[in-house]
């Protein structure tokens, strides 16, 4: 993988919101259309994650029915990489990834804005989608 790419996805708690900031597309669970939409990504353990705060999301049900997804980096460097999502269903992966979540949401720089503190690990562990993002990396022929 480019080193450039990778610099932009070696976001830490002090990236801002534009830096976490990226589209995904997926292929729809009903229709079988490409949906994209914008979201943000987290690093937790060096891993790339998706999630959001408690709610049900369409895009997760996309990722649960096809996999496969384009993961497209948008500010600082623009890249359309091919990615595989897997949702996370053991508890203990779980609650250490929405710990790092919360702990980079709750920090005093906060650079979104959100509104703090955020919802409880209980409420995110009940009913938060979580899915770990593997890229193909195409020249090593290798998931990163």
């Amino acid at each position: 993988m480019d080193a450039v790419i990778e610099r932009a996805l070696a976001i830490t708690p002090a990236s801002s919101a534009r830096e976490r900031t990226i589209d995904i597309t997926t292929t729809g669970a009903r229709t079988g259309r490409p949906r994209r939409i914008e979201v943000w990504f987290y690093r937790a353990d060096g891993r790339i994650y998706l999630t959001t705060q408690p709610a049900r999301r369409s895009w997760y049900a996309n990722i649960l029915a096809n996999p496969a997804f384009t993961f497209h980096l948008k500010h600082g460097v623009r890249a359309d990489l091919a990615a595989v999502g897997t949702p996370v269903r053991e508890p203990g992966e779980r609650e250490a990834v929405f710990r790092a979540v919360i702990a980079d949401l709750n920090q005093p720089r906060n650079p979104a804005g959100i509104p703090q503190p955020v919802q409880p690990l209980a409420e995110w562990l009940a009913g938060s989608p979580l899915v770990r993002v593997d890229f193909e990396d195409l020249e090593k022929g290798t998931n990163r």
